[in-house]
């Protein structure tokens, strides 16, 4: 269809302001629940149903759901095709990647064999190649070296020279990768089973691709000696990068070796061997690495995977993808593969070469086991040198990684921060505990993303109901006398405090210092009416006695006027006879006793108890500031503030520490007459303020607005400011 330039619409909305509790009325907000209850669901979960059954049936084993509707004629063909080309890349990628687990050749094969066939009837991804993968072989190979290193197999030889018993350490080496890889497939089946799929989430995509880049540097580096043909000595741990190729450069320019004999691959026995229980003893020495293994196998598995599923649009289940990996892994420890993920590079050839579904890993798999039992011994002389060449071709894509720093600048710099030091940490940390770094700095940032969101002070659009940030959009205009102040983010526990003093920054009014201020003429006051009530006993206890003479005819009324000064012409008129001078006594005891009253401080005591709605100057009230003195500086109201509206849109839960920080907020600025009111609630927090009693008799429902824009026009009605109301009313033009 032709585009059109379609000219400004106006809308218009016309409705009365919302409150909580009219919104409730209008709405009818229900208090029923749509969600079943605990009984009801035990009751759901214990019914048997033929249609239940299968069900769950093919949840847990999802080639019973899609197997028997399998099309012949739409995907047999791509799948064969798809399945023999994965199937050659399986061969030369098997055995180049065990050399990176420290490995020999045929356990790469293996690892292309068991653990495919699992994953095709447990998983859920139609694309991806499950095997061996350059980083997860790598991680292996640091821990089988770790463990069982060169040194401690070394025997004796025959002319009196130490060599290293190379079968033995083999041997070892491979009861050390299956037991990790048991270790790492049990971690995974767990989390899927508690529906924890949720956890690959914290590994954000800079992370991973820049831990898989770091990854990439170290394969290159493990490749250089059967590249070379050189035999450097073997350092794990930290800065182990840094001296394996250190030890490569003076073993080469101080030619501490003159002759290089070809490494080939070597035997590779033909069948299958029986399968064989883990080393439970090495659990653990190799937990925190099968930790490491199983999450960043499953974070790579499944990015693949979501990544193809949005491309040809069907669903993969991260939960279900957990537990098909983790059986791929425990299942194939026990016939002596290490640990596997989706390749990139094998899943880019299955899909681009018309694969449509897992038979394609199927048909893939029987290409490497006809390798295996028949065509193995072809591939005994196959130069290492030639394997460590395929590592380096399929590690283009990761060196391609490189390009997101360029593009991470222009778009997100804490990403590229992120990207960085996962970079840097895995190449000088080595991998596990480059990890682990790496995990951390990426929590770090995402806490400081909330610890320092964006405050801002809100302005009102003329014309409209938007309310924008005043430092960023011109037109909007603070509104006299009303604050808006709003959080780019969830209120909770690690920020509330901040969100207080923001507030008081962004509004002007420091609350702590106006408290202060006002309890120390509240206490003025009281120390002045203390003097006024003693000085009124005194004087009152002295009248009486110069009545009590009075009436004894023991002082004379000359007498009391130089004592006490002038009597009120009331008071002479009495003192005429007895009767009427005790009358009136008896009087002015009985009310002085009590204390006179100070009327200036009864009316000032009243406005501090009245609706802090009538305590400003500019709205028709008494000026409060004519009481306590012209000389205090800072009073909220002397500000022409009145009102304060909190935006919490962008919140979306809260926490105890939340709800404490809004009643001490609602508390101290009612303390000095500012009304505080809320707006743009989510439901959801709206019922857990209830549940933690923020509502009461001082913090009403109706303190809760729908929208900023009722907010103030209910507090300009309220104030009277008609005037002002008329060019925001609700009939809103945009």
């Amino acid at each position: 269809m032709e585009e059109r330039d379609y000219p400004s619409r106006d809308y218009f909305v016309q409705r009365e302001v919302l409150d909580e509790l009219r919104l409730d009325e209008v709405a009818q907000k229900g208090t029923w629940s749509t969600k079943p209850t605990l009984g009801e669901r035990v009751k759901e979960s214990l019914r048997c149903s033929v249609p239940r059954l299968k069900h769950t049936a093919q949840s847990w084993v999802p080639v019973l759901g899609w197997l028997p509707h399998y099309s012949i004629r739409e995907n047999a063909i791509g799948d064969l095709i798809s399945g023999c080309s994965v199937g050659i890349m399986h061969l030369p990628q098997g055995m180049a990647y065990a050399l990176l687990a420290s490995l020999r050749p045929v356990f790469g094969l293996y690892t292309s064999l068991y653990p495919v066939l699992i994953y095709f009837i447990f998983g859920t991804s139609r694309h991806i190649s499950i095997g061996t993968f350059a980083v997860i072989s790598i991680m292996i190979g640091s821990v089988t070296e770790r463990i069982a290193p060169d040194s401690n197999f070394i025997v004796n030889g025959t002319n009196g020279t130490d060599i290293v018993n190379v079968d033995d350490r083999d041997a070892f080496r491979v009861q050390i990768a299956c037991s990790l890889t048991v270790l790492a497939g049990i971690f995974q089946i767990l989390l899927g089973v508690v529906r924890f799929g949720f956890v690959v989430t914290y590994l954000s995509e800079p992370l991973v691709r820049g831990y898989t880049t770091g990854s990439a540097c170290h394969v290159c580096v493990s490749q250089l000696k059967y590249l070379f043909g050189v035999t450097p000595s073997r350092f794990t741990g930290p800065l182990s990068l840094i001296y394996i190729i250190a030890a490569t450069i003076i073993t080469h320019f101080c030619g501490l070796t003159s002759k290089y004999s070809i490494d080939v691959v070597g035997e590779i026995p033909s069948g299958l061997k029986a399968p064989r229980a883990p080393d439970t003893t090495l659990f653990s020495q190799v937990i925190g690495d099968a930790f490491a293994v199983a999450i960043v196998g499953y974070a790579i598995n499944i990015s693949l995977g979501k990544t193809f599923a949005l491309k040809h649009g069907y669903k993969v289940d991260s939960n279900q993808e957990l537990v098909a990996l983790g059986l791929s892994n425990t299942v194939g420890g026990f016939f002596q593969c290490y640990s596997v993920t989706s390749s990139l590079s094998r899943s880019l050839v299955q899909e681009s070469t018309g694969g449509k579904t897992q038979v394609a890993g199927v048909i893939s798999s029987v290409i490497v086991l006809i390798t295996v039992l028949k065509i193995g011994a072809l591939f005994e002389d196959l130069p290492k040198a030639v394997l460590s060449t395929i590592v380096f071709v399929n590690l283009k894509g990761m060196f391609k990684q490189f390009m997101d720093i360029p593009e991470l600048w222009r778009t997100n710099k804490v990403d590229l921060l992120v990207w960085l030091v996962t970079f840097t940490s895995t190449i000088l940390l080595n991998l596990d505990l480059g990890l682990a770094v790496s995990i951390g700095f990426s929590m770090l940032t995402f806490i400081f993303r909330t610890q320092l969101p964006r405050y801002a002070i809100l302005g009102h659009v003329s014309g409209t109901d938007l309310y924008l940030d005043t430092d960023s959009y011109r037109e909007a205009k603070e509104i006299p006398g009303i604050k808006i102040f709003r959080s780019s983010t969830t209120i909770y526990y690690t920020n509330a405090e901040m969100y207080l003093e923001a507030l008081q920054e962004k509004s002007g009014i420091e609350i702590g210092k106006l408290l202060t201020a006002k309890k120390k003429r509240d206490a003025e006051l009281k120390r002045k009416q203390e003097k006024e009530k003693k000085k009124e006993k005194k004087k009152a206890k002295k009248q009486k006695k110069a009545v009590s003479h009075l009436s004894n005819g023991t002082l004379s009324l000359k007498e009391l006027e130089m004592n006490e000064g002038k009597v009120s012409p009331g008071l002479s008129g009495q003192i005429q006879g007895n009767g009427p001078a005790l009358s009136l006594t008896e009087t002015s005891t009985n009310s002085l006793s009590k204390g006179q009253v100070n009327w200036a401080y009864q009316h000032d005591k009243t406005m501090l108890d009245s609706d802090s709605d009538t305590g400003c100057p500019g709205d028709g009230s008494i000026n409060q500031e004519s009481h306590y003195g012209d000389d205090v500086e800072g009073w909220a109201c002397g500000s022409g503030t009145h009102s304060i509206i909190l935006d919490i849109s962008t919140t979306s839960f809260v926490d105890t520490v939340t709800v404490n920080t809004l009643k001490n907020i609602f508390r101290d600025f009612e303390e000095i007459d500012l009304d505080i009111y809320l707006a743009g609630c989510q439901a959801c927090v709206v019922e857990q303020l209830e549940t933690a009693g923020f509502f009461s008799e001082s913090i009403p429902k109706s303190r809760l607005f729908v929208t900023v824009h009722d907010a103030v026009l209910h507090i300009l009605k309220k104030r009277g400011q008609t005037d002002f109301i008329l060019d925001v009313s609700c009939n809103t033009q945009m």
